[in-house]
């Protein structure tokens, strides 16, 4: 086989379907549902959305979310009928190597493998915040040198804060490590309950927040554009790239097909019912959000809270908000990291990455050791560096994804017709076409530094595939 034919060699479907079921199939389509909630209903509501408001869109941060909703709908049909027709771990990676071959395949999994690590580890110190803040209301005080990252960026230098470590962010992964190590049922059970939580914040939020509403604080509806993305229709359009990235949480209900009893039915329809129920919350809290205070106020870290400070009778939702706010995201943490051991096991699974990363646990029936490898490297970034949410460079990578599944799509209705599909793209052709043009556009919102980024984490991977993976393919008979 020559070395081209060899790069984008096909992993034939049968051989997935054929995959072995040593993980436990203990998810049905309410747990599909808490896992997809649990991910998505998190940073985008409670941090980003302020953020975009203020920086780039103003009251037509309603808008952002419905493009960005409408790309990910595109994108969760393509999902749901891959889903339905593959039911293994794996999502976008195992997508891709069965229609554009390993290189390709490669390429979409490392970049997924940066989006979730990414997401545990910066959504951990969004987590220590919320927490250290919730502390604080009732008295409880932690000291700033534990709760704070020891270095920072500034001026593009790394330098020292005094701080020792942020220990909050660092124990809240270790705790979801353990919780996932004992089993898959468990810790759906526990998101099941901070899920409750947070939607249950969140509804209150609305409904208490819609008396105080000012409409006047709509108009204008989309602000004069100030230069570049600051506002007007290009901000509209920055904003949605922005907040895209919350929309991850159905791709890692994707990744727990392998997990899930009856996938056909219940992975297509927890993917659908998730993004739908998210996408109406985020609009409608967006709505409300800018109706409270004006949107230049909206800049902060607790830009819900900032809303509800403004309102002397709404301050008793304070305190509840911060509960649900530790509460959603410590339930995106967990999903993020379940995600991220199950497309590790798989690649591992492909001989892609050393055997260790495909072992489970004889009992617990779990992934334990990229498990415990996630847990690890994702609580010291969090413990370590001060990241933010990297909105930005978490939706390069969602985005590349989406649109390759919704490629993908088409490209197996042609190549392999007669696979029996639970679940059938409506018109195809229209939908999946109209998927990639919408990830396309949103791509081109983003700036030189974050493709330099993606360049840069590409690079490494493609090393990694050079120097073990494509020798150790199992696909050609190599591992």
């Amino acid at each position: 086989m020559s070395l081209i034919r060899s790069l984008f060699a096909v992993k034939p479907v049968e051989a997935s379907l054929t995959a072995d079921d040593s993980l436990r199939r203990t998810l049905g389509l309410k747990e599909l549902i808490v896992l997809g909630v649990g991910a998505v209903i998190g940073a985008g509501i409670f941090v980003i959305t302020g953020q975009a408001a203020a920086e780039h869109a103003g009251p037509a941060l309603t808008l952002s979310f419905v493009l960005a909703g409408l790309a990910a709908a595109l994108a969760a049909l393509s999902y749901a009928e891959f889903a339905a027709m593959l039911p293994v771990s794996g999502s976008a990676y195992v997508y891709a190597y069965a229609t554009f071959g390993e290189l390709l395949a490669w390429f979409i999994g490392w970049n997924v493998v940066a989006e979730y690590l990414l997401a545990v580890s910066s959504v951990a110190v969004g987590w220590s915040g919320y927490g250290v803040g919730l502390l604080n209301s009732i008295g409880i005080r932690v000291p700033a040198a534990l709760a704070n990252a020891p270095l920072s960026f500034k001026d593009g230098h790394l330098q020292a804060t005094g701080a020792l470590l942020n220990l909050p962010a660092l124990l809240v992964v270790a705790a979801l490590t353990a919780l996932l190590y004992r089993g898959t049922q468990q810790s759906t059970f526990f998101a099941s309950v901070v899920v409750a939580l947070k939607v249950i914040v969140v509804v209150l939020f609305v409904v208490c927040g819609l008396q105080y509403v000012d409409p006047a604080l709509w108009h204008p509806f989309v602000p004069e554009n100030q230069g570049g993305d600051h506002y007007g229709w290009s901000g509209v359009f920055r904003a949605a790239t922005s907040v895209f990235y919350a929309y991850i949480g159905f791709d890692a209900v994707a990744t727990a097909a392998q997990e899930t009893r009856n996938p056909q039915r219940n992975v297509p329809a927890g993917i659908l019912i998730s993004l739908a129920v998210c996408t109406v919350l985020y609009i409608i809290v967006a709505a409300v959000l800018t109706g409270l205070v004006p949107y230049p106020q909206l800049g902060t870290a607790e830009p819900v809270a900032t809303a509800l400070a403004a309102h002397p009778s709404l301050a008793w939702l304070k305190i509840l908000t911060q509960v649900g706010a530790v509460a959603g995201l410590t339930s995106v943490i967990l999903v993020m990291h379940l995600g991220l051991s199950r497309i590790l096991y798989s690649m591992a699974g492909d001989g892609l990455l050393p055997t260790f990363f495909g072992a489970v646990h004889e009992r617990h029936r779990t992934p334990h050791r990229t498990t415990l490898l996630v847990g690890t490297v994702g609580g010291i970034l969090a413990a370590v560096f001060p990241l933010s949410l990297l909105g930005d460079l978490l939706s390069m990578g969602t985005l590349l994804a989406f649109a390759t599944v919704c490629i993908g799509v088409l490209v197996l209705r042609r190549t392999h017709p007669n696979i029996p599909r639970g679940f059938r793209v409506p018109a195809a052709p229209f939908v999946c076409s109209l998927g990639v043009l919408v990830c396309a556009f949103l791509l081109a919102q983003m700036n030189l530094g974050n493709w330099m980024l993606l360049a840069a984490w590409t690079t490494i991977g493609l090393l990694i595939y050079a120097g073990y993976g494509y020798r150790h393919s199992r696909l050609r008979g190599r591992g």
